[in-house]
């Protein structure tokens, strides 16, 4: 009798790390997807950042430049 309820014991421990197991799995999923977002998210900002460095650069060496028709 005393090993059945071990065995029973060991199956209810197993049912339930195989629980949570696909309650991490699935955390770790949807972590996942979320730095995915935020990596795209921070790759659009940074193009955008440059993009406007780049604008804000151009408009200031055409200030100090000489117009062509000097």
């Amino acid at each position: 009798m005393m090993d059945e309820e071990r065995l029973v014991d060991i199956e209810i421990k197993l049912a339930r790390q195989e629980d949570l197991l696909d309650v991490l799995n699935s955390t770790v999923y949807r972590q996942q997807r979320r730095i995915d977002e935020l990596e795209a998210l921070c790759a659009a900002l940074a193009k955008r950042v440059a993009e406007a460095q780049r604008a804000d650069n151009g408009g200031q060496q055409a200030a100090h430049e000489i117009p062509p028709h000097y």
